[in-house]
C-alpha cells in the first residue's frame, strides 16, 4: 500500500468511531421519578379510585380496563395524554385535574387530592 493509501486508511480508522456515534440512536432518559411519593400507597390508591376499571395497570388486581390506554411501561413513555411531557409535575396535574389539562377528555375528574396524585404518580413511574 502506498503512502497515500496508508494515510487514507489511518484517517478512516480514526474517524470511524465519530461516524458511528453520530448515527447511533439513544433512548430518551426516563421521566423524573416522584421522589417524595410512596409507590406502595399509590398502588392502593389506584385500586381505591377505581383506575383499573378504565386502564390496564400491571401489578394492580382487576386493573384490566379497556376504556383508557394501558399504563404498562408508563415510566418509559415520553408523553401523557398525547401532549404533556411525561414528568412528575405534569403527571400529578393530569391525575388530579385532567379536565383542566385537556377539557372534554374522557379521563374523569375523580377528586384525587394532590398527595394522592403524588403517590399514584410514584407508582406509575415504577412501571418501566
Amino acid at each position: 500500500m502506498n503512502r497515500c493509501g496508508r494515510w487514507a486508511l489511518a484517517l478512516l480508522v480514526a474517524l470511524s468511531p465519530l461516524v458511528g456515534a453520530g448515527c447511533a440512536s439513544t433512548d430518551p432518559p426516563p421521566p423524573p421519578e416522584v421522589r417524595t411519593g410512596q409507590p406502595d400507597r399509590g398502588a392502593m390508591l389506584i385500586d381505591r379510585y377505581g383506575c383499573g376499571s378504565c386502564h390496564t395497570i400491571p401489578g394492580i388486581d382487576r386493573a384490566d380496563g379497556l376504556v383508557g390506554p394501558p399504563l404498562t411501561r408508563f415510566g418509559s413513555r415520553s408523553y401523557i395524554a398525547g401532549n404533556l411531557v411525561n414528568n412528575a409535575d405534569n403527571l400529578q396535574h393530569w391525575i388530579a385535574d385532567p379536565q383542566a389539562v385537556e377539557p372534554g377528555t374522557a379521563m374523569p375528574d375523580l377528586g384525587v387530592t394532590a398527595l394522592d396524585a403524588q403517590d399514584i404518580a410514584a407508582y406509575l413511574f415504577t412501571l418501566d
